[in-house]
């Protein structure tokens, strides 16, 4: 089953200029979805062994009680 979307005249020129001569707009968007979820699992456990989850946490509740104020 398929379904439409629409896009903005812009986003769907650029989305052509992304596309491969041979691919389809769904093709194209099943690729740029599947580099997104291999990028972020590529980045998964960067923090492992280093304080920078801690710190990360800290700064944000820091500007939460900024925020708070």
């Amino acid at each position: 089953m398929s379904k439409s979307i629409r896009v903005e005249e812009e986003t769907h020129a650029t989305l052509a200029k992304l596309k491969g001569e041979e691919e389809s707009f769904d093709e194209l968007l099943s690729r740029l979805i599947e580099d997104r979820r291999e990028a972020i699992h590529s980045g998964a456990g960067l923090w492992d062994g280093s304080d920078a989850a801690r710190v990360a946490r800290e700064k944000r509740r820091a500007m939460k009680e900024d925020v708070g104020r």
